[in-house]
C-alpha cells in the first residue's frame, strides 16, 4: 500500500519506517527541511536504538523515501496517518490541535481520490470527528473516511513494541475504512497479534485511560516509598510482593523520582481537562498530577539533608537527566526540576548522560557536561543518580567513593543497595523508600 506519514517527529519516523518494514511504500513529510535533509542522508534526528539500521535498510529498498512536499507524498496514498504534535496548550492543560487542523486541511486539498486519514497523534476524545469536518469542509468534494490509530510506543524500545504489539487498537465508522487498516496491520494479524476494532471515541479514550494508569501506578508506588521510609518497610520488597500478584503484575512499580517523558505529563493534564469540561471530573488523575509534581520536589529535600541541609557551594555529580534510559528526551523529566534546584542553591553541577546532552544543553543552563562518570565524581561532595542507564548501574563505587571530596550518594532510581554503598566506603547513602544511613540530622 501506499502511505504518506505527515510528521516525522517521534511517533512519524518509528511508525513510518516501520511500516516500509511491513512492505509498504512510505513517505514521510516534514515541514523542516534540514530534518528531511538529515534523514535523506540517512541521519536520525532522535535516538531509538534500532532505527538508523532499519531506515537504512528500507530506504535502500526504495520503501521509504522523505519530502517536504505533502501535495507529492497525499497523492495516490491509500491511507495518510497524521504524526504530528499535541503538546499541552499553555495555559489550560488542554492537547494542542492546532498542527492536527492544519494536517488536516491541507491533507484536504491534496487528496485525489479515495484515502483513510488516520490520526496517529494523542488526541482528546472526539478530534477525529473535528479532522472529518475539517477537510469536508475544506475539500467538500472529497472522498475519505477517518479511523483513530493510538500508538503505544515506549521511547528505547518502539521498534520492538511496533513489531510485536500487546495490541493495536483501530477506530473506525465503517468496514471499508476497516478494511484499509486491515490491509495496513496485515503482517501482525498474519502473526497473531491482537488488532482491536472499535469506535472512533473509544480509540481514542483507550490510549488516554492506559497512560493515566500507567501514571496513577508509578505514583502509587512513589507515595507507598514515602511511607516506607518512615515506617522501615523496604519499597523494592514491596514492590516485589504486590507485583507477584496477577492482579497487578510488577510493571510500572518501581519508585524514583516520579514520571517524565512525552505522554504521561500531557496525557494526564488532557484527560483531567476532558472530564471537567464533561462535567465528569478525574479526580484520581488530578490528585496523580499533584502528587507527581511534590514527588520531584521532594527530592530535592532529599539531596539537600544528604548534604547536610544545603548544597551552597558544593559540587554535585549528576548521573543521568533524561527522563528514562535509551532515550535522548528531555520533556518533563524529573531532571528539569531537581537540577535547576541544585544551580540555584549555589551548587556546581556536574553532569553525564549518554544521550541527554544535545537536548539538555539548552533546558539545563549553568551545568558542566562531562562524558566519563569518573572524571565527574572527581572531587565532588555528592553523587545523585536521577536516571538508571545502564552505563551506571555498574560503577565500581570504591573507585568513585575515593575520588569523592565526601563519599555521599543520593540513588533516586534504587540502582545499589545500601550494603553496596557501605562496602563502598560511602559515609552518606540515600535511597527511595528503603533505609538509608548516615543522612545527617536537619
Amino acid at each position: 500500500m501506499k502511505i504518506a506519514m505527515i510528521g516525522t517527529g517521534y511517533v512519524g519516523l518509528v511508525s513510518g519506517v516501520c511500516f516500509s518494514d511491513f512492505g509498504h511504500d512510505v513517505v514521510c513529510v516534514d515541514k523542516d527541511p534540514a530534518k528531511i535533509e538529515m534523514l535523506e542522508r540517512g541521519e536520525i534526528p532522535i535516538y531509538e536504538p534500532g532505527l538508523d539500521d532499519l531506515l537504512a535498510k528500507n530506504t535502500a529498498a526504495g520503501r521509504l523515501s522523505f519530502t517536504t512536499d505533502l501535495k507529492t507524498a497525499v497523492d495516490g496514498a491509500e491511507a495518510i496517518f497524521i504524526a504530528v504534535g499535541t503538546p499541552t496548550r499553555r495555559g489550560d492543560g488542554h492537547a494542542d490541535l492546532r498542527f492536527v487542523m492544519a494536517a488536516a486541511e491541507e491533507i484536504a486539498q491534496a487528496l485525489t481520490g479515495y484515502a483513510v486519514i488516520v490520526t496517529k497523534s494523542t488526541v482528546p476524545v472526539g478530534t477525529n470527528r473535528q479532522v472529518k469536518h475539517t477537510v469536508s469542509k475544506a475539500n467538500p468534494n472529497a472522498e475519505f473516511d477517518v479511523a483513530s490509530n493510538p500508538e503505544f510506543l515506549r521511547e528505547g524500545a518502539a521498534i520492538d513494541d511496533f513489531m510485536r504489539p500487546d495490541r493495536v487498537v483501530v477506530g473506525v465508522q465503517n468496514e471499508r475504512a476497516g478494511d484499509v487498516m486491515a490491509e495496513i496491520y496485515r503482517p501482525l494479524y498474519l502473526r497473531e497479534f491482537p488488532i482491536m476494532t472499535t469506535d472512533l471515541e473509544s480509540a481514542e479514550m483507550i490510549k488516554y485511560a492506559a497512560n493515566a494508569f500507567l501514571a496513577t501506578k508509578i505514583t502509587f508506588i512513589n507515595e507507598i516509598a514515602a511511607l516506607c521510609e518512615k515506617t522501615g518497610a523496604d519499597v523494592k520488597l514491596v514492590s516485589k510482593g504486590m507485583g507477584l500478584d496477577g492482579r497487578i503484575g510488577n510493571k510500572f512499580l518501581h519508585a524514583g523520582p516520579g514520571y517524565g517523558g512525552s505522554c504521561f505529563p500531557k496525557d494526564t493534564q488532557a484527560l483531567a481537562r476532558m472530564g471537567q469540561d464533561h462535567g465528569s471530573r478525574m479526580q484520581l488523575t488530578e490528585t496523580v498530577i499533584k502528587v507527581n509534581d511534590e514527588i520531584k520536589r521532594r527530592m530535592i529535600d532529599k539531596i539537600m539533608d544528604a548534604c547536610g541541609g544545603s548544597v551552597n557551594g558544593k559540587t554535585v555529580a549528576v548521573m543521568g537527566v533524561t527522563f528514562k534510559p535509551n532515550t535522548d528526551d528531555m520533556r518533563d523529566a524529573p531532571a528539569l526540576t531537581i537540577v535547576p534546584a541544585l544551580v540555584g542553591g549555589g551548587a556546581k553541577v556536574k553532569v553525564v548522560d549518554p544521550q541527554g546532552k544535545r537536548e539538555g544543553e539548552a533546558l539545563l543552563p549553568g551545568v558542566n557536561w562531562l562524558d566519563d562518570p569518573y572524571v565527574a565524581v572527581r572531587n565532588a561532595d555528592a553523587l545523585v543518580i536521577l536516571t538508571e542507564w545502564n552505563e551506571f548501574r555498574a560503577l565500581d563505587l570504591k573507585r568513585i567513593a575515593r575520588k569523592m571530596a565526601t563519599p555521599i550518594m543520593a540513588d533516586l532510581r534504587n540502582v545499589y543497595s545500601t550494603k553496596d554503598a557501605k562496602r563502598a566506603g560511602f559515609e552518606t547513602y540515600v535511597s527511595i523508600g528503603r533505609n538509608d544511613f548516615g543522612v545527617p540530622d536537619s
